[in-house]
């Protein structure tokens, strides 16, 4: 990761979003993201540019239906058909009530106003801090963030390329201003057609929605 353009923070309008900084999601967890803990001392050093922040949390029923051991015979990462599209089968994780599926303990949260669970219907899967699965099923942070003025997110959590992506494009069709915090992210990058990954196609995806892309030391705040 590279410095890019300088990215300027409105503390007026600007909140950061904690997407997931849970242990389900570090090694260790149920479904470990490679480095996924390393996200925490950045995360720490980046809430301080800010004056409000949001998370939300996987918090999942046992036996959900995005779970491969809900499928007799099925895998994880295998891919299956339910009522609202393919569902990609993960290994049991972010269990309700469990430590692993707290916002990680070392998380300062001072600044943390909201907390978003989703994932909460055993049939219905929730990457998005905006939709569930379905696309159509809202979790209530647009109404919040829109009560409070906030115009201008900056995303950071696990994994880039799963619930981060899927939230940064769902506020981008929203009509918020969106940056994703590279060095307080880590991707799942699962192999997809041509030799690309999961992280390559939301990439090209995101930016064509115009999310931008940036590092911690990009960000400065307006005077």
């Amino acid at each position: 990761m590279t410095r890019g353009q300088d990215v300027e923070i409105d503390p007026a309008a600007s909140i950061l979003g904690l997407i997931d900084v849970q242990p389900t999601f570090m090694p260790g967890g149920g479904l470990p993201v490679p480095d996924g803990d390393r996200i925490v001392p950045p995360i720490n050093r980046l809430m301080r540019h800010f004056a409000h922040a949001f998370a939300t949390q996987d918090w999942h029923k046992p036996g959900h239906l995005s779970f491969a051991s809900a499928h007799p015979g099925r895998s994880p990462y295998e891919t299956i058909e339910l009522p609202y599209g393919t569902q990609i089968l993960w290994p049991d994780h972010g269990i309700a009530g469990t430590e692993e599926a707290m916002i990680h303990p070392d998380i300062d949260q001072t600044r943390i106003e909201l907390v978003v669970r989703k994932g909460c219907r055993i049939e219905l899967d929730s990457y998005s801090a905006f939709f569930e699965n379905d696309h159509t099923t809202p979790t209530g942070l647009d109404g919040w963030l829109r009560q409070r003025g906030f115009r201008q997110l900056f995303l950071c959590g696990l994994a880039t390329d799963f619930c981060v992506a899927w939230s940064a494009e769902d506020a981008a069709r929203l009509g918020y201003d969106v940056t994703i915090v590279e060095d307080a992210c880590r991707a799942i990058a699962l192999p997809t057609a041509g030799g690309r990954t999961t992280m390559d196609e939301a990439r090209d995806r995101l930016t064509v929605l115009g999310v931008r892309f940036a590092v911690s030391a990009d960000l400065v705040t307006a005077r």
